[in-house]
């Protein structure tokens, strides 16, 4: 039973994956029960009756009557479910309060119908087969749902982008850091850290799951021959996000205007927020059960293209994909939606391609057989072309203008200190030292250990 206390910070923090409220019981009471299993289909939750959608106690009374048609109506729910009800009396208002654990005999159905959390809202799938598939561990729980057995919460927390979370979330100052992880429902029952907050709030989850990283590839060309630039971003799952759109935005070409005496507006080649929503659906929709993949996102002179493992999920068909939502990880999606990253359900697709439509550009390419892919198709034969051509080049100049100097300065500098130097990848130097070679700009010397550079100087005849 929850305390007093527990209901107040559960107000305070509103509604969202664990928690949803009513201003007073719905005509059809059948609505309270679709929520109680989807509750107990994803990480369990609390039903507040007598709060508002502001987060406001305006407090109710259950006649006895009501309170037998709302119990009859969880008597449906199938397999049988067991939840506390009970009224708590909150600066003299009456809040009745329906908790729910997550069951352990997945999936609940309620009228045949199986209902899973997404985010602050329900949604109702009606194939028990396509559910069965949906729940993808031997036991039918959401990855992001399963224990992390070492993770350390004192040593591995990202303290800082907690706080930030804290602040993009409006939870109260005086709610202490415990209270939000109880709150969000981030700890398994048995005190262990969930995976889903282990990606979203651990410094480095890559330590806990390899593959959960972001890798942002530069290729030469429109093919995957030469690779000029090669990063990999770990970290909190929001901090990836930034890191990758900041990669984003030093490739593409960006130009600025300045309407009246407003600040300045960034128009990207291909609009910023088609990223965004790409990027974050990646991180929230992929299927982090595949250990050998990342999220990959790969430039091209002529594209770009987002990747992450998984397709579409079973509940979702060919003809719906755009229209629905069907998070693998609801937990994942609900911290997401907590901090305003994701909008309303299904919604995202169709923004990406208004805003492709917008910019002029050509319609979006999905591929959602094994792995989920976006194809973006850069502006051709346009001024924004032409002058990320032209910004291409002069990064180019500079970084073999660097590259001279380094080896003027230590002709047996090695791959990893120019990397470093310079601030691009082993890779990167790699693509520039051989078409700096095969230029005759420079002349190596001897074997890979042991040799070292020459600078091919211009003769000068006068």
């Amino acid at each position: 039973m929850l305390t007093l206390s527990d209901i107040k910070s559960i107000v305070a923090s509103g509604e969202g994956y664990n928690a949803e409220f009513k201003i007073r019981v719905p005509a059809k009471v059948k609505e309270l029960a679709a929520e109680i299993c989807a509750f107990a289909n994803a990480a369990g939750g609390v039903l507040l009756i007598g709060v508002d959608d502001n987060n406001t106690i305006k407090g109710v009374h259950i006649e006895n009557d009501k309170r037998s048609a709302i119990q009859n109506s969880l008597n449906e729910i199938n397999p049988h479910l067991l939840c506390s009800i009970y009224n708590m009396d909150i600066d003299d208002k009456e809040v009745w309060v329906i908790e729910v654990s997550s069951g352990a005999l997945k999936p609940y159905t309620l009228s045949g119908a199986i209902y899973v959390r997404q985010g602050p809202n329900s949604q109702k799938i009606t194939s028990v087969e396509q559910m069965r598939d949906f729940f993808q561990q031997a036991d039918r729980i959401y990855f992001d749902e399963g224990p992390c057995l070492n993770f350390n919460l004192e040593k591995d927390l990202d303290s800082d982008f907690f706080d930030e979370f804290r602040i993009s979330a409006g939870f109260s100052v005086g709610v202490g850091t415990q209270q939000i992880i109880k709150n969000l429902k981030l700890f398994q029952p048995e005190g262990l850290f969930k995976n889903g907050a282990v990606l979203f709030f651990a410094a480095s989850p890559e330590t806990f799951f390899e593959k959960a990283v972001i890798r942002c590839v530069s290729f030469d060309g429109i093919t995957k021959t030469q690779i000029i630039d090669d990063k990999i971003y770990g970290g909190p799952l929001m901090r990836q996000f930034q890191q990758a759109m900041f990669w984003l935005k030093s490739k593409l070409n960006v130009r600025y205007e300045i309407e009246g005496s407003g600040p300045r507006k960034e128009i990207w080649e291909i609009p910023e927020i088609v990223f965004k929503e790409a990027i974050i659906n990646a991180l929230s929709h992929r299927d982090y059960y595949d250990r050998g993949a990342r999220i990959t996102i790969e430039l091209f002179s002529d594209r770009v293209e987002i990747t992450n493992p998984g397709g579409l999920v079973s509940a979702i068909s060919s003809e719906e994909f755009g229209t629905k939502s069907l998070s693998r990880n609801p937990l994942l999606f609900g911290l997401f939606e907590r901090i305003d990253m994701v909008e309303q359900i299904g919604s995202g697709i169709g923004r990406i391609k208004d805003e492709i439509a917008k910019a002029g550009l050509p319609i979006p390419i999905f591929k959602t057989d094994g792995m989920f892919t976006v194809v973006f198709q850069r502006p051709a034969n346009n001024i924004l072309v032409k002058n990320s051509e032209k910004t291409r080049e002069k990064t180019r100049e500079k970084t073999r203008e660097k590259i001279i100097r380094l080896i003027k300065s230590n002709k047996e500098i090695t791959i990893k200190e120019l990397a470093k130097e310079t601030e691009i990848s082993d890779k990167g130097i790699e693509y520039h030292l051989t078409k700096m070679k095969k230029e005759k700009i420079i002349i190596r010397v001897g074997y890979d250990k042991g040799g070292y550079w020459i600078v091919n100087e211009p003769i000068d005849n006068n």
